[in-house]
């Protein structure tokens, strides 16, 4: 299964959804690949923030990555483009709506009562409490992939 997380600029949120559900997927022994874009080009190139390296490397987990566009491409060789809000998951069905059965979000994969956009920390600094939130999706992702590769 290969797994595409988007969220705007590809710096915080899908990042650590891309770091957490590979380290989770390992630890399980699932054949699972993951990627991260953003839906906007504002941050291409760049390493993803300080503050969602550091909620990463609190859990024991390294991320090197530079953020990237998704693009058509993306939509082809993914089985599961995941967004992160639902703002995400619009663009994603408009720009690829051929691939808009393909488009998730995490949160469907959260616990029972996950708000359906997680928030984006690059505003306010949040990046411990919205990887974990992330973590507990990315989780619940992972048990899905687990009985769907079966």
């Amino acid at each position: 299964m290969r797994v595409l997380f988007v969220c705007t600029g590809n710096i915080c949120r899908s990042p650590m959804a891309e770091a957490l559900t590979r380290h989770l997927a390992q630890e399980r022994g699932l054949a699972v690949e993951v990627d991260s874009a953003g839906t906007d080009a504002w941050h291409v190139g760049e390493p993803p923030h300080p503050g969602a390296l550091a909620a990463l490397s609190r859990r024991g987990i390294r991320l090197e990555r530079r953020a990237r566009q998704v693009g058509p491409e993306d939509a082809e060789r993914f089985d599961l483009l995941v967004a992160l809000d639902r703002g995400h998951a619009r663009i994603l069905r408009r720009r690829f709506p051929h691939a808009a059965a393909k488009v998730r979000l995490l949160s469907e994969f959260g616990p029972p009562g996950t708000l359906p956009d997680v928030p984006d920390p690059y505003y306010d600094g949040q990046h411990e409490a919205v990887c974990e939130l992330v973590e507990r999706c990315c989780r619940g992702l992972v048990d899905w992939l687990a009985r769907v590769s079966r």
